[in-house]
């Protein structure tokens, strides 16, 4: 093989994730320790998704023996434009 690594696109994965229906992370760009985990329902030519069954998942400082992942279920129809 000629060892060259192939670019994907953004768009790409997001359809893939949306056709294959599995729950994506997505992070933000400005914020580290803040990630949305839920399910690609759609999307449009701007890359704003539609998400489903979508959790607020926050990285703290955890200690040992609690829960890695604090949650907070995001309730109605929730709205994000990713920041690409």
């Amino acid at each position: 093989m000629s060892g060259r690594k192939v670019m994907v696109q953004p768009i790409n994965i997001i359809f893939s994730h949306l056709q294959k229906h599995i729950r994506t992370t997505i992070w933000l760009f400005d914020n580290n320790s803040f990630r949305i985990e839920a399910y690609i329902i759609g999307f449009d030519e701007f890359m704003n998704l539609v998400l489903d069954d979508a959790e607020e998942v926050y990285d703290c400082g955890i200690k040992a023996g609690q829960d890695p992942k604090p949650r907070k279920e995001l309730g109605g129809s929730s709205f994000i434009a990713p920041s690409f």
